[in-house]
């Protein structure tokens, strides 16, 4: 069994769109970033890499490469995915925390675990996804940026 964790945090900006989870939300700022700044996928991806000791998604998708400017995080999460197969691991469960001030993250919860589910071929039950506020602390809690965590456990395919 492999253990990994990932974070990813981005600036929240007027006229970028918010995509957290593969899931379009509507809000009045979104995230910055080369890709979709998708920070939940990010930080997905970086436990999952880190669980197989692959370093992280900053390595593999470079903020300087073109060829990721504005790509979506699902399409990324695709190919780290390769990376378990080709290791041959299996997720055993995801456990995931967005912090952010607003909007609200609940109502999007249940689309992002089966747009997760779907991607990785595992069932909606092994991964978890929770939000939380700062209570107005920190760079969260004044609106500046969102954050997520990401816990995975792999188990070797036998």
């Amino acid at each position: 069994m492999r253990v990994g964790i990932g974070f990813d945090v981005h600036r929240l900006e007027r006229g970028e769109k918010l995509i957290i989870g593969g899931v379009e939300i509507p809000a009045d700022k979104g995230l910055k970033g080369h890709s979709d700044a998708d920070v939940l996928t990010h930080a997905l991806m970086d436990s999952m890499l880190g669980a197989l000791g692959l370093g992280d998604i900053g390595q593999h998708f470079p903020d300087n490469d073109d060829r990721y400017k504005g790509i979506s995080s699902l399409k990324l999460l695709e190919k780290v995915k390769t990376y378990l197969e080709q290791e041959d691991y299996c997720i055993e469960n995801i456990d995931m925390i967005i912090m952010a001030e607003r909007p609200r993250m609940a109502p999007f919860i249940t689309e992002m675990k089966k747009k997760y589910a779907e991607i990785l071929e595992i069932p909606e039950s092994r991964i978890n996804i929770k939000a939380t506020t700062t209570e107005k602390l920190g760079f969260v809690g004044r609106e500046e940026g969102i954050a997520a965590q990401v816990v995975i456990l792999l188990n070797k395919n036998k």
